[in-house]
């Protein structure tokens, strides 16, 4: 593989229902799209699944631009290489970024398994032909409207629902769901929005008798010694998300038992490669492990699924159906779940047609390599 053309797609889609989190509300979700062309013609998809605002990390759409534009599509124009990660190497010595670097990692592995001929999913490792799905529920303005939305993603078939949760909204709402469904597979997403105090700590001792089948990311992404004593405290497994980056912070997390169970995030750990990896080191820990959301549009959203068909992906991941989040996806077939599983494809690459024609249709913002002043290129791959 020798990336001759790369081009980045700015493109925002409305939700079909606002998600609240401990930190903000959105309407829509604006991503950046990467497309990788070989100098054989073939292409390859990624995506950059930052958020728009630095409430669940540092990283925007904003900074992911200027990263993506500046460092790595200099880095990776004219690079080859025979597998993934040859090329992944190019941005080797750029610290942080992770979103950005996942979106140039999707598109790496989507084009290396269209040029093998093979599915992602197999690529990469799986062995699923299918997997478990959840989905994951924002705070609403009300109990009611939030057992709405529970029973709804119940009749669409899904096992597991994930609720957000912050200070003023937690005990309540889920012993209302609870009570409601006491068979269903729920667990509780902070976001890290609680402080390592006594009122938190009652907080998490009353829901650690709600049947929980984990709390995620109670404290701040840097506490792990906070989680560490929590989950001392509590029988409900503690899963960390923003706390692991890199596969530094899961071998600390594992060394200090700050948590029984590892959201793997693509998006957040910097790409397929390295979540690869992070799957690698928790099943030889014991540790089961599912993969995160970042309300990806049909790219992400197939490499999500194709992650997480590896063998140690024990829990549903949040790799619903795109038409829990969007009216239109920018591929063909949309993700699909039926009766709470999404098929994962068995075609080359993600397994699904790009809708280029939409995409560039609909972008706010372009950048094109044939088009534009790409400098330095040789002096970024070093």
């Amino acid at each position: 593989m020798k990336i001759a053309r790369i081009r980045l797609f700015l493109l925002r889609q409305p939700l079909r229902h606002s998600f609240e989190t401990s930190s903000h509300r959105k309407s829509g979700i604006e991503h950046i799209l990467v497309e990788l062309t070989d100098a054989d013609g073939r292409t390859g998809w990624g995506e950059i699944a930052a958020p728009s605002d630095p409430y669940f990390g540092a990283e925007t759409t904003i900074t992911a631009w200027e990263i993506a534009t500046r460092y790595l599509v200099p880095a990776l124009l004219g690079a080859e290489g025979n597998e993934p990660g040859d090329l992944e190497t190019v941005w080797g010595r750029i610290r942080g970024h992770e979103f950005a670097k996942a979106g140039f990692s999707g598109a790496v592995w989507d084009l290396f398994s269209r040029t093998e001929g093979i599915a992602l999913a197999a690529a990469l490792g799986g062995t699923r032909s299918e997997v478990v799905a959840g989905v994951s529920l924002g705070i609403e303005p009300s109990i009611d409207e939030l057992l709405t939305q529970v029973e709804l993603q119940r009749t669409a078939g899904y096992p597991r629902v994930k609720l957000k949760i912050a200070p003023g909204w937690d005990v309540q709402p889920v012993r209302a769901v609870r009570a409601a469904h006491p068979d269903l597979d729920l667990h509780v997403d902070a976001n890290g929005a609680y402080p390592d105090d006594a009122d938190s700590a009652a907080v998490f001792a009353r829901l650690d008798d709600e049947g929980l089948t984990m709390i995620e990311q109670p404290f701040a992404p840097r506490e792990l010694v906070a989680h560490a004593a929590l989950q001392a405290r509590i029988g409900t497994d503690v899963c960390l998300d923003e706390s692991v980056v890199a596969l530094g912070d899961l071998r600390t997390m594992i060394r200090l038992r700050a948590a029984r169970v590892l959201n793997i995030k693509v998006s957040r750990m910097g790409g397929l490669s390295v979540a690869r990896a992070a799957h690698d080191i928790a099943v030889d820990a014991g540790i089961p492990v599912w993969c995160g959301g970042m309300h990806e549009f049909g790219v992400g959203r197939a490499a999500n699924v194709a992650i997480s068909s590896l063998p140690g992906f024990l829990l549903p991941s949040d790799v619903s159906g795109s038409d829990k989040y969007y009216t239109a996806d920018i591929v063909d077939p949309p993700v699909r779940a039926e009766a709470g599983r999404v098929a994962v494809p068995s075609g080359p690459g993600i397994g699904h047609e790009v809708l280029v024609e939409r995409i560039e249709r609909e972008a706010s913002r372009s950048f094109d390599t044939a088009a534009a002043d790409v400098r330095d290129a040789a002096l970024a791959r070093g």
